[in-house]
């Protein structure tokens, strides 16, 4: 038996969430002194419409070292926490001292591997998609730590927004230009380092353009795209997540393809209209 363990940062499609191998631990959001736990409960229209009216931004706290413990109960011999980047949230450190904790208690008779992403939103589920893939196969644990941190080390992140002001206020741009010449409608493409921070690739005028050049991006980064598989994830604009599926697919043969919605904590920095492309 084997379990996926997720922060919410990274979102679930419906087939994993009935699969019974994958759960998401949820990270708690703020706003002006409003509460949000990301989790089933979590509203994105009424979240969008509060960031747009707030002049202070929201905020987002990691689950606690216990909220991670509770996960690891139950008859599994192998349990995989994947988090978001450690460079953007506290997460990483809280599911590391969760398996300390856990392990310190209880023995260590469970296999417990936490995967630093170096990531964030369907970044992360990619690689909980794989780890499947290798227990599916019946791989060993220690082989599958192996191969899961070579594929993690492989994996890009892009993203294009309507605004940086989110990220801005939280304090992530500190690679990246602080003035976005918003009066020529310059859109930014960003992606990760290999360290997991926010870097600039790019920029066009409007969005189709910023997306344009994201595609012509992750073609340079991704010589064997027929075999893997990529994933787009959209705050509020499933139309825009279309429109770059087509542009992937017309640049790359990839072995698959998924969309999913953005959920709390990706909301939260992507804003509304904002696309995540991992793979």
């Amino acid at each position: 038996m084997y379990k996926i363990i997720i922060d919410s940062c990274g979102e679930l499609t419906e087939e994993l969430k009935k699969d019974g191998h994958f759960v998401n631990v949820p990270l708690e959001l703020e706003i002006d002194g409003y509460h949000i736990v990301d989790d089933e409960t979590f509203d994105q229209l009424d979240f969008i419409k509060r960031v747009e009216e707030s002049p202070v931004g929201p905020k987002s706290a990691c689950p606690s070292p216990e909220r991670y413990m509770k996960e690891f109960e139950g008859d599994y011999d192998d349990i995989f926490v994947v988090t978001l980047s450690s460079k953007l949230s506290g997460s990483y450190n809280s599911a590391i001292l969760a398996k300390n904790l856990y392990e310190d208690e209880n023995g260590t008779e469970k296999n417990i591997y936490v995967v630093n992403s170096r990531s964030a939103s369907i970044g992360q589920t990619v690689i909980g998609m794989k780890i499947q893939e290798f227990e599916e196969q019946g791989m060993p644990f220690d082989e599958i730590v192996k191969k899961i941190e070579e594929y993690t080390d492989s994996i890009n992140t892009f993203f294009v927004l309507e605004t940086l002001e989110t990220l801005r206020k939280a304090g992530r741009l500190s690679n990246v230009k602080a003035f976005i010449a918003n009066t020529l409608n310059i859109k930014p493409v960003m992606g990760s380092t290999d360290e997991g921070s926010i870097q600039q690739l790019g920029q066009g005028r409007g969005m189709k353009k910023a997306l344009a050049k994201m595609v012509d991006c992750i073609a340079e980064v991704t010589p064997d795209s027929e075999n893997r598989r990529i994933a787009i994830s959209q705050c509020n604009c499933p139309e825009r997540a279309e429109y770059v599926k087509k542009l992937l697919e017309e640049k790359l043969n990839f072995k698959e393809i998924i969309i999913v919605p953005t959920a709390g904590v990706s909301t939260m920095y992507a804003n509304n209209g904002g696309i995540v492309v991992a793979g």
